[in-house]
């Protein structure tokens, strides 16, 4: 028997003016005869939580469960997502919903400690001069699966709101963002695309890195156009097209950052940082995904957290109809056409989301695809909004987690379970060893 094939590093760059761009998994990565999970070749997890602010249309508003909107039921065939989560519909075997689960830690704050205590479970301390609470399982995941990469972890958010009167008693650190490195670090969600896109692909970041960039006039694919023919001709024909596919995803991101720069901001003074945020709220949110998928496809992350809607924001949704403003809307002091006019905001979020998640499916990686090999947290940490309460939450999970997660399924836990059992849950399918966190009491079974 003759081996031909021939054998790239999985750390394989493309290089050319200065500027390097990772590489998406290809077969030629992977040495002749040799079982693609034996290899440093073999899929690495991605890890993602997506959260949306104030809760979901549940069973505990005054109209009881006829007005549940979010909770799923059944399982396996007989498994059916609700109006809300109905556009995962095509993906619903990578679904599992959990019912009756509870947060503790941001009890009666209202929203100032709602986001940060979603993937920590922790209480801060609110009487600390400086921020004061726990990890989040996000970045523990990080420590365990990301530690090579580039980036060990990537935090974005779709738009940003003032704080200032929030950070005056220290609750900024808590209410926008998810992610706490350790105790007393929490991470700032970017919420600038060409800032993101920069991060990820080595764009300059400074005033002098930009007007060389902008003397040059050329992208990042432009600069390394030359490597990468070179490369495909070494390429057989399904490595060429998973590469072709990956490129022009970078090129039409590249198209659509450049394109949210090239605003009128004639006698603005601009600050130092780029200018990148899409006037588009829609085109933003899906921008943000983008560049996530992108991240994945490359390795150049595997973890990535995004904050899809600030919390307390006053964004409309007009482009859905919805004229209101989602936080007044969020009190919707049991009015019918309010909370259904909620729950067209909610179906939104899942919809842009559940194209992300058919992104991944879509994308190969190894002996399978992306969503095969991801374990994404969608939900909120608030559940009727109209209350500020957080029981039961709105959570599910979604991916294959390399065969770790069973999927297609609706959990119905013991009531008010705690989410630190999620948490554990999560931990523990990312290959982090945990006893116990938060106040955990066991991870969940079945999952």
């Amino acid at each position: 028997m003759y081996l031909t094939k021939k054998h790239l590093s999985r750390r394989t760059v493309l290089k050319g003016a200065g500027v390097a761009l990772g590489l998406p998994l290809l077969d030629a990565m992977i040495p002749a005869a040799t079982a693609l999970a034996n290899t440093a070749a073999s899929p690495k997890l991605r890890a993602g939580f997506f959260y949306i602010p104030h809760g979901a249309i549940m069973w505990n508003t005054v109209f009881g469960p006829e007005m549940d909107r979010w909770t799923p039921s059944g399982a396996g065939d007989s498994f059916k997502l609700s109006p809300i989560l109905a556009p995962l519909e095509a993906h619903k075997r990578y679904v599992t919903s959990f019912g009756n689960i509870e947060n503790r830690a941001p009890m009666s704050s209202v929203h100032t400690l709602v986001p940060a205590t979603w993937l920590s479970g922790v209480r801060p301390d609110e009487k600390a001069t400086g921020a004061k609470m726990a990890p989040t399982i996000d970045q523990m995941i990080a420590e365990q699966i990301g530690k090579d990469n580039v980036l060990p972890s990537l935090e974005v958010a779709s738009e940003t709101t003032s704080q200032s009167a929030a950070c005056g008693t220290g609750a900024c650190y808590y209410s926008s963002t998810l992610s706490f490195r350790n105790a007393t670090t929490p991470l700032p969600m970017e919420f600038n695309p060409r800032k993101v896109f920069v991060q990820l692909f080595g764009a300059g970041d400074t005033p002098e890195e930009r007007a060389t960039l902008s003397h040059r006039r050329a992208s990042v694919l432009d600069m390394i156009n030359g490597r990468a023919n070179e490369l495909k001709a070494d390429l057989g024909s399904t490595d060429r097209a998973v590469l072709d596919g990956y490129l022009e995803s970078v090129r039409e991101t590249e198209r659509r950052v450049e394109k949210a720069s090239q605003r009128d901001l004639t006698g603005i003074d601009l600050p130092d940082t780029p200018i990148g945020e899409l006037a588009d709220f829609d085109a933003q949110v899906k921008l943000m995904f983008d560049l996530i998928a992108l991240a994945y496809q490359a390795d150049i992350t595997r973890v990535a957290s995004y904050i899809m809607v600030a919390e307390g924001t006053n964004r409309t949704y007009n482009h859905i109809g919805v004229s209101d403003a989602f936080h007044p809307l969020s009190h919707h002091a049991n009015n019918k056409e309010r909370i259904e006019k909620l729950v067209k905001v909610q179906h939104y979020h899942v919809e842009r989301f559940a194209e992300f998640v058919d992104k991944l499916a879509k994308t190969p990686d190894g002996e399978g695809s992306l969503l095969d090999h991801s374990m994404l947290m969608y939900g909120s940490n608030m559940s009727n909004s109209d209350r500020h309460n957080n029981y039961p939450l709105p959570i599910i999970l979604v991916g294959g987690a390399r065969g770790a997660l069973k999927g297609g399924q609706h959990v119905q836990l013991p009531e008010y379970t705690t989410l630190s059992n999620l948490h554990l849950t999560v931990l523990n399918k990312a290959g982090v060893e945990a006893k116990a966190i938060g106040d955990s009491s066991g991870a969940i079974a079945g999952v």
